[in-house]
C-alpha cells in the first residue's frame, strides 16, 4: 500500500534525562509529549561510530548526521579517514602532497595551512595540523605561515588558549635553522572565512582581507590577540575579532604568488566557498583586490559535483545508491526544505555529498532564506515558514516523500544562550503540533527525528556545583556549552491510521541509518537489503 510520508529533522535535539541545562527538558513540548503516546518512540544513536566517527567520544554533526539518514548505511567520515590517512602515511604519499611540496621548493616560497583550530573532530582536528606541519620539516618546506580559525561552537566557547598552547608548542618544536614557522593571521570561524551556503559572503570577504591581503588588527603573536580579546570582550571564541600577526611593522605571512595553501578542515559545507576564492579564475562574488597564483588543496574534496576543490589530500567517502536515488528510480516525488543554514543537510549532504537534483522532474528542493542576524536574538528563525510551505504541498499531495529540517535546537544552541534555546526547541514543538493536524487532514505519516545533539545540555559545567541553578541564572550563570552532545536522539513515528499499524523492530543497535529502510517500509516500497534494517514492522 503506497503512503505518503514526511520525515522532519529536530536539529541538535537531543534525548537527555538529566535537566540541568537542559533546554529541551525545560522547553513547552506537549506535542512530543503527545507523540510519544500517539505513535511509536523510541532514541536513535547519532554520534561516534554509529555515525561513521572514529570513536564513541566523538559528538555527531549535522554533515554526518544527514549522510546517514540519506545512505541508510555507516560509512567512514571525514575525521576517522583522515586519522587513517595520517596514520598510515598514505597523505604524504599520495600525489597531491608530493606535488604541493615540490610546487612550493620550486618556487622557494611558503606552505600557508588554514583551518579551524580544535579538537572538535567535526570540522577538523588540531592533530592533523600539527602533522601537516611536522609533515612539512620531513619534506624540506623551509617556511609555514598558519591562518587559525577559533572554534567556540564544536568545543567549549571560550577554550582556545588550550588549542593555542598546543599549537605554540608544537611549532616551537619544530623551529629551526632551516624551518621558520609561524602564525600569520586569525580570528573566529563565525566572524570570518566559515560561512556556508552562501549565507553571508561578507564573512569569507573579511576572512580573504586577513588571510591573503594581511589587514586587520596587528598583534606581536597569536598568545598576545589572545589575550587581548580576552581582557576586552565577553564574546565567544567563535566571534572574536580578525587580526594579523606582524613583525617589524608588516604582516609576517600574506598569501603571494607561488605560494601553497592547504585548507584543513575535512567538512565540506564551511569549506567550500573560501575555495572559491582560491581557485575561480571569474569569482565576482566580492572584490579580491589581490588573487595571487597559488597550489590550493583541500583537505578533502568538498563537492564532489563541482570538483571543489580541483586538488585535495584526503578522498571522501564514495557514497552511492542513497535513498533519494532509490525513490527516483521508483518513481517517487520528493520534495526537500530548510531555511539557508541548513538547506545543504537535505541535499547535499543526504544525497551522499552529492549538489543539485537527482531529478528534477521528481523532486522539489525549497530554501528559505536565513536571517543574517545572531540566532538567539530571533531563536524561532524561519520554522514558521518552512511549516507553512510544507503544509501546502501536503494539502495538494504533491509528494510522495519529503524531508525538512528544522535548524533551531542546533544554530540557537550553539550560542550558548539558554533561555533562547528554549525558546527555539518550543517553537519547533509548536511547528511539530501544526504539521501534526496536517499529517491526520492529508492521511501522512510523520516520522520526527534529530540529526545529533545540542540543546539538550547547554551548560559546560557539573551540576553538583549549581544545585539551584534555576534561581541562580540570574546572578550565577553556570558556563555555556556551545558544543554538540553525545545525546541519543528522539524518533517518533504517527500514523494518522492508527497507532497499531506498526510496531517496533527489536534491532539492537538503532541510529540514523536505519531510518531509510524505516521510511521504505511506510511508503510501501521494498526495502534494500545494502541498508540497515527498517526500525518498525507491518503489524
Amino acid at each position: 500500500m503506497d503512503r505518503r510520508v514526511l520525515l522532519v529533522v529536530m536539529d541538535g535535539i537531543g534525548d537527555r534525562s538529566d535537566t540541568f541545562g537542559n533546554a529541551v527538558a525545560y522547553a513547552q513540548t506537549p506535542v512530543m509529549n503527545e507523540l510519544k503516546t500517539l505513535g511509536l518512540s523510541t532514541t536513535l544513536a547519532a554520534h561516534g561510530t554509529a555515525v561513521g566517527l572514529p570513536s564513541d567520544s566523538d559528538i555527531g554533526n549535522s554533515e554526518v548526521g544527514h549522510n546517514a539518514l540519506g545512505a541508510g548505511r555507516i560509512f567512514d567520515q571525514g575525521a576517522k579517514l583522515v586519522q587513517q590517512a595520517i596514520a598510515s602515511g598514505s597523505m604524504f604519499r599520495d600525489r597531491c602532497w608530493a606535488d604541493l611540496a615540490q610546487y612550493i621548493k620550486i618556487n622557494h616560497s611558503t606552505l600557508h595551512l588554514m583551518g579551524l583550530l580544535s579538537d572538535g573532530n567535526v570540522h577538523s582536528h588540531e592533530q592533523h595540523l600539527h602533522a601537516l606541519i611536522r609533515q612539512a620539516k620531513k619534506d624540506g618546506i623551509k617556511k609555514v605561515r598558519i591562518h587559525v580559525l577559533f572554534d567556540g561552537r564544536d568545543v567549549s566557547e571560550k577554550s582556545a588558549e588550550i588549542y593555542v598552547d598546543r599549537l605554540e608548542r608544537v611549532m616551537a618544536e619544530c623551529r629551526a635553522q632551516n624551518f621558520d614557522v609561524s602564525v600569520a593571521s586569525g580570528g573566529g570561524r563565525m566572524t570570518i572565512t566559515m560561512d556556508r551556503y552562501e549565507a553571508d559572503w561578507s564573512m569569507v570577504e573579511r576572512g580573504w582581507r586577513t588571510h591573503v591581503l594581511g589587514e586587520g588588527r596587528a598583534f606581536s603573536d597569536l598568545p598576545s590577540a589572545v589575550k587581548a580579546f580576552r581582557a576586552e570582550t565577553q564574546t565567544g571564541d567563535q566571534y572574536l575579532p580578525a587580526f594579523v600577526i606582524h613583525e617589524h611593522g608588516k604582516p609576517v605571512g600574506t598569501i603571494q604568488d607561488g605560494d601553497g595553501v592547504v585548507f584543513f578542515n575535512f567538512r565540506g559545507d564551511r569549506a567550500i566557498e573560501i575555495s572559491r576564492a582560491f581557485t575561480e579564475s571569474d569569482f565576482k562574488v566580492f572584490d579580491r583586490i589581490r588573487c595571487p597564483k597559488v597550489f590550493f588543496a583541500g583537505m578533502m574534496e568538498y563537492d564532489g559535483d563541482k570538483k571543489i576543490p580541483a586538488k585535495y589530500l584526503v578522498s571522501p567517502p564514495l557514497i552511492k545508491d542513497t535513498l533519494g536515488e532509490y525513490l527516483v528510480q521508483k518513481g517517487k516525488r520528493q520534495f526537500a526544505c530548510s531555511e539557508t543554514q541548513k538547506f545543504g543537510h537535505v541535499t547535499y549532504f543526504w544525497n551522499g555529498n552529492r549538489s543539485g537534483y537527482l531529478d528534477q522532474s521528481l523532486e522539489e528542493y525549497l530554501e528559505i532564506p536565513s536571517d543574517v542576524v545572531p540566532f538567539d536574538q530571533r531563536p524561532w528563525m524561519k520554522a514558521e515558514e518552512i511549516t507553512r510551505a510544507t503544509i501546502e504541498r501536503m494539502q495538494k499531495q504533491s509528494f510522495d516523500f519529503a524531508r525538512i529540517n528544522y535548524a533551531n535546537g542546533d544554530m540557537v544552541g550553539h550560542t550558548g544562550d539558554f533561555e533562547a534555546a528554549v525558546i527555539a526547541v518550543a517553537t519547533v514543538d509548536l511547528m511539530l503540533g501544526r504539521l501534526l493536524t496536517a499529517a491526520k487532514a492529508t492521511n501522512t505519516i510523520l516520522v520526527v527525528t534529530a540529526d545529533h545533539g545540542n540543546a539538550d545540555e547547554m551548560f559546560d559545567a557539573k551540576a553538583a556545583d549549581f544545585p539551584n541553578w534555576e534561581h541562580l541564572l540570574r546572578h550565577k550563570r553556570p558556563k555555556p556549552k556551545t558544543a554538540h552532545t553525545l545525546s541519543p536522539v528522539p524518533f517518533f513515528v504517527f500514523d494518522p491510521v492508527g497507532a497499531n499499524t506498526y510496531q517496533l523492530t527489536n534491532e539492537s543497535q538503532k541510529t540514523l541509518s536505519n531510518v531509510a529502510n524505516t521510511v521504505l517500509t511506510l511508503m510501501g516500497v521494498p526495502v534494500r537489503s545494502d541498508y540497515l534494517p527498517s526500525l518498525v514492522r507491518r503489524v
